[in-house]
């Protein structure tokens, strides 16, 4: 099988119009993930090699191919518990983030308390 390169600096597509690929490479999501953590299990993912169940509301998703620095950007919801609140996804701060690992908490909305909930993360950056 022959594998080449393809460069292109505009995707055009026939009745939606031109793109430029830079956006298509700094602005799309470089992974993400649907994860049950009360399983723990990943529902669907994307460049997600593995998600680790720390403790109660907590775990790290571990990317399949590393970002340039620590500075990407992630993003998510949770779903609530049936008939207790919304939930929440934010950073975990008490853990580092890595170039190949991000750390996040999930909680009711309600009273801030660690659940393990099914929640959804994307990040965004660069890649190495």
């Amino acid at each position: 099988m022959a594998f080449g390169t393809l460069k292109a600096d505009t995707l055009t597509h026939s009745t939606a119009g031109s793109l430029d690929t830079n956006y298509v490479v700094n602005g799309s999501a470089k992974a993400w993930v649907n994860f049950n953590q009360a399983t723990p299990a990943t529902v669907d993912s994307f460049s997600v090699s593995s998600v680790t169940d720390s403790t109660t509301g907590q775990y790290k998703i571990n990317v399949s191919t590393a970002f340039n620095n620590s500075g990407y950007s992630c993003s998510g919801t949770a779903k609530g518990e049936a008939g207790v609140s919304l939930g929440r996804i934010s950073e975990d701060h008490d853990n580092s983030r890595t170039t190949s690992q991000m750390p996040i908490i999930t909680s009711r909305i309600s009273d801030g308390a660690y659940r393990d909930l099914v929640s959804s993360a994307t990040i965004h950056g660069d890649l190495a």
